[in-house]
């Protein structure tokens, strides 16, 4: 296929389909008319797009763990605690690396061996090995809506099981379960293989379902500048309607600055929606959620919970749809389902003492937002510039050329060369621009709010900076500051 973004045709797709579902024994298992039958007996409190345009209108901030073992009743055991002990709202089955990967005879290693074991052995949940039976019984077992999360360059395997087995909502995209994850998968793959997901979901939008998609935010989840995980969530949203997927859930990860996150994920919305109805497409639903901090965590787990609660209040503050919970376990491992179950309880309290509260528009936040947009901008304008207004085309060329790039990715597909850093306000600023193509009046803005932080802190404007930032949560502080002025 040529990369463009246009909507396939059905025979392009079916042609692509044919060869996806002979990629493991399991693919034989989806029968597509029999999953629409399927999918559209799903009752309203089990259907993620109905339980998200619930909480929407109610202006409701719902809580959703990530959790996800090898074997499938020991799955079951799971998701079903964090959903009667933890009270979650929302149910994920986060998927095990090798999956990801398309490694299938690996997880058949470690489900037999977990098997043996008594004990996963596998970091989450490996769908495409249990197939459309195996993944059902998990749909049918617990009494929320279900969605994969994941990190997979390549899930078109992997979509086609989950949504054939009942599980209305799909996390990721061609460039966010790409550049943050892959070292050397090419753009150019991972946008057709994820054009490929979207089109599954256009084709059962088309037959009456409804599929909820999510753009994975956070990125690198570190000291991702706002307008650079906006403008990416942004692309990924555009090219996802032009597929027919009418559901989609755009997503930020904390940077620590109540200020600049809810305007953030205010900035966003609003964005996504400008542009999607700017290309035309306006039977799109957007809903929004809000990670809680993905960078460093205390090991202490007084503190870990104050990092949660934090998180949680400002997903309230800032009319989030959805917040995905940390654990107090976050700097030790993978948690036990009790501390995960104590996570999503410390945010639904603070949910629940914040409901119905919003930050109020300031002259603080009304700056903040229009920066974050004029930000974003700049590069959603070059990117479209270099695909000659091919979205697609345009995101492959811009990535290489420097217009989106971010911060601490393994990808070699990436330019490496934008460097962030907080303010002095703890707001995450751009300390090296590399190739965006920011004005001059934005990068001055950049520049001076770096420049009053080195001189708070009475050291020059540097990358040490940056690396004092990237450890300064989980030593119980936000700006990484030196010895002399802590």
């Amino acid at each position: 296929m040529k990369l463009e973004n246009k909507k396939w045709t059905e025979e392009q797709f079916f042609t692509i389909r044919e060869e996806i579902l002979n990629h493991w024994p399991t693919g034989k298992e989806v029968n597509l008319q029999e999953a629409v039958d399927y999918l559209k007996k799903v009752p309203d409190h089990k259907s993620f797009p109905k339980k998200l345009a619930k909480a929407k209108e109610e202006g409701v901030t719902l809580a959703q763990p990530r959790a996800g073992v090898a074997l499938i009743e020991e799955h079951i055991d799971l998701l079903t605690f964090l959903q009667n002990q933890g009270g979650a709202d929302l149910l994920p089955s986060t998927i095990d690396s090798y999956t990801r990967q398309n490694r299938y005879d690996e997880c058949e290693i470690g489900i037999r061996e977990s098997r043996l074991t008594g004990r996963s052995l596998l970091n989450g949940f490996p769908a495409v090995n249990h197939g459309v039976r195996g993944c059902r019984k998990v749909y049918e077992a617990v009494n929320i809506p279900l969605q994969a999360r994941h990190g997979t360059p390549d899930a078109r395997l992997l979509s086609e099981i989950i949504h054939a087995s009942g599980w209305t909502s799909n996390e990721g995209g061609g460039i966010s379960y790409n550049i943050p994850y892959a070292k050397s998968v090419p753009m150019e793959k991972t946008i057709l293989d994820w054009q490929y997901c979207d089109r599954l979901v256009g084709f059962y939008e088309e037959q009456g379902v409804s599929i909820n998609r999510e753009p994975f935010g956070p990125l690198t989840g570190t000291l991702v500048p706002p307008s650079t995980s906006n403008a990416v969530a942004i692309i990924v949203a555009l090219l996802a309607a032009e597929r027919g997927v009418k559901n989609i859930t755009v997503g930020y990860g904390q940077c620590g600055n109540l200020i600049q996150d809810v305007a953030a994920l205010r900035a966003l919305e609003e964005q996504v929606n400008e542009y999607l109805k700017f290309f035309g497409y306006k039977d799109v639903f957007i809903t929004t959620v809000f990670h809680q901090w993905m960078g460093g965590f205390p090991q202490d787990e007084a503190r870990a919970f104050g990092v949660i609660s934090n998180g949680a209040a400002t997903a309230a503050l800032a009319g989030a749809t959805k917040v995905i919970v940390k654990t107090p376990h976050e700097a030790v491992g993978i948690p036990t389902k009790e501390a995960n179950a104590q996570g999503i309880k410390a945010t639904k309290m603070t949910l629940n003492l914040l409901r119905g509260q919003k930050l109020p528009m300031s002259q603080e936040l009304n700056t903040e937002i229009a920066l974050i947009k004029a930000e974003t901008k700049c590069m959603m304008d070059k990117i479209l510039q270099a695909g000659n207004g091919d979205l697609a085309v345009g995101t492959v060329k811009g990535f290489s050329m420097g217009i989106i790039d971010i911060p601490f990715a393994p990808s070699k597909y990436n330019a490496g060369k934008m460097m962030p850093a907080r303010d002095n306000d703890g707001a995450v600023r751009y300390l090296m621009f590399g190739n965006i193509p920011f004005t001059e009046e934005i990068k001055e803005f950049n520049r001076r709010k770096m420049e009053e932080r080195a001189k708070f802190e009475n050291r020059q404007v540097c990358f040490q900076m940056t690396v004092d930032d990237i450890f300064a949560v989980g030593k119980g502080k936000l700006v990484g500051r030196p010895e002399l002025v802590r």
